[in-house]
Order: C-alpha cells, then structure tokens, then sequence
C-alpha cells in the first residue's frame, strides 16, 4: 500500500496549489515572482501545520533540496497474519522489537494465549485500532484544521467561537462562523475537518 502525503499552498489567502510537495514547490515557482510581497506558506494537508521549503534556485535545486520522503512515496507492506507459522532465522521484515513493561499477571495472561506474548499483544492492538478507527481519524482531521485555522485565520472575525464549534463537532455552526472567511481558508479548513464526511471539494 503506497501513501503519498499532500500539500497545500497558499499565497496571502488565496489558495495557489494543492498536491504532492514536489508539484506544490513547482507550482510555487512557475507561477510566482520572488519579490512578492503576499507572504506564501505550505502546508501538510495531514498535521494542518506549515512547513519550510527553500524555493531558491531553480526548478531542478528546489526538488534537489526536498527530503527524500516527498519525491518517494512512503510504501507500507502489511504483516503475513500472526497465526502464520514462523520460520527459523531472522524476524520477518517489519517486526521492531521494543521493551514493553507488565505485571506479572498480565505476562500469565498472555503467554497462556494461541501463539504467545507477541501474537496476543499484535492482536491486542489491531482490534483496537479497528474499533477506534473512525474517532481517531475524526480527533486527527479536527487537529489539523484547528493547525490550519491557527496560522491562517486567527486574526478573522469569530475565530474563537469558530474553534470551540469545531472541537464540539458541531458542524453547522462552525459553517456559519466561517461563512464570511476568505473562500480559499475556508474550503480548506471544511475540507480538512470534514472531508471523511463530506463530498470533498474539485480542484
């Protein structure tokens, strides 16, 4: 499963570009002039929060200056399931051995369970990640408009009472809030918020 992070630019409060870092830095460069006096500011679409990126040079020096995570996508491969039989030899790919502290009754516990330690507690973590799935995509979605918000428009009319609207999920009135915003920040921050929930916007 291959993960690409995006990116959003934005030049004052208007929106300039959206999508991988390399094609926002490209963007950036192609379609405004050093001297300008709108400050611009890129941020990851995941965390809500700005990042730095040195947009000197040319096209070829802004992509050579880039981490290596932004040109290559971050590839994820899934774990064969625990109840696989392990072959002698190192540890599958992927497996991080860490310290982990327990009372003597729940090591009883788990090493009574099919498979071991490991295999229980491997167990252990999925089911709750599967059951808490949709409120921490929902706690994480939350934060990053909140980041966005922040940097973007603390300064705007109802940013408080905005913000507390948010954080109660109470989407309706934080749509009202944030009717008179600059359209770009706007979209942007429902699409952040809301956009498990809701038909996200076309570019």
């Amino acid at each position: 499963m291959t993960s690409e992070k995006r990116f959003t630019a934005f030049v004052g409060h208007r929106r300039l570009a959206s999508g991988l870092l390399t094609e926002v830095a490209i963007a950036i460069k192609k379609t405004t002039k050093p001297s300008g006096a709108e400050p611009i500011l890129i941020f990851d679409d995941t965390s809500g929060r700005s990042i730095d990126v040195d947009l000197r040079g040319t096209e070829e020096d802004i992509l050579a200056r880039l981490p290596p995570s932004a040109i290559n996508p971050v590839t994820v491969t899934a774990e064969p399931p625990a109840s696989e039989p392990r072959g002698r030899g190192r540890p599958r790919l992927g497996v991080v051995a860490r310290e982990v502290t327990l009372l003597p009754r729940h090591w009883d516990w788990l090493n009574a369970q099919p498979g071991g330690a490991s295999v229980a507690l491997r167990k252990l973590v999925d089911e709750t990640r599967r059951s808490n799935g949709d409120r921490d995509r929902q706690r994480a979605a939350r934060d990053a408009a909140y980041h966005f918000m922040s940097a973007m428009a603390g300064n705007l009319a109802n940013f408080e009472e905005a913000s507390r609207a948010l954080f109660a999920d109470d989407r309706r009135r934080f749509a009202a809030h944030i009717a008179g915003w600059p359209a770009d920040i706007r979209d942007h921050i429902i699409r952040l918020a809301f956009s498990d929930r809701a038909e996200p916007r076309q570019d």
